[in-house]
């Protein structure tokens, strides 16, 4: 989009960019958005994440058979599932079909199919937590004063540790 009386172009936005990009990759595997890939995490929550993921959105082929106007057929959404989970992810389907609908605003997934196998994503490393400071720890300890909780006890004595040490966890 032009300023009036320029020639020159303004620039755009990065996300025009790759949106263009993704969009033909994305409608190959039946995604018209790439809302469900992005916000899958949000979506399945940390305990699927960890097992299974969407490989391709099956949309219902469009014949004779529906009337017109009718509202259409909801599609199956095909996951990867790691082959030990697949029973477990199939309990849980009917709510993680409702979760998708709800995130999307509209009834879009009618039912989930499984396909095991190795996840394709690469393992994200896990952190290692920062050095413990032994004289923050007893500092924060001296504060804390007594908790009849030994276990909240030792989780506030180490928080207060990290606080008092300027250390951020991981």
């Amino acid at each position: 989009m032009r300023p009036p009386g320029k020639n020159r172009a303004w620039p755009r936005p990065l996300a025009d960019f790759v949106n263009q990009a993704m969009s033909p990759a994305l409608a190959k595997n039946g995604f018209g958005e790439a809302d469900i890939l992005l916000h899958w995490d949000e979506i399945a929550g940390e305990r699927l994440v960890a097992v299974c993921e969407p490989i391709k959105i099956q949309w219902p082929a469009r014949g004779a058979k529906t009337p017109p106007g009718a509202p259409s057929e909801p599609a199956v959404l095909v996951l990867r599932v790691e082959g030990a989970f697949a029973l477990e992810v199939q309990h849980v389907a009917p709510l993680l079909v409702e979760r998708i609908n709800r995130h999307l605003g509209w009834r879009c997934i009618g039912r989930v199919a499984l396909r095991q196998g190795p996840l394709e994503r690469a393992a994200v490393p896990k952190k290692a937590p920062p050095p413990r400071d032994p004289s923050a720890e007893a500092a924060a300890a001296a504060m804390l004063g007594e908790i009849g909780d030994e276990a909240l006890q030792n989780a506030l004595i180490r928080l207060g540790g990290r606080v008092l040490s300027g250390r951020r966890a991981p």
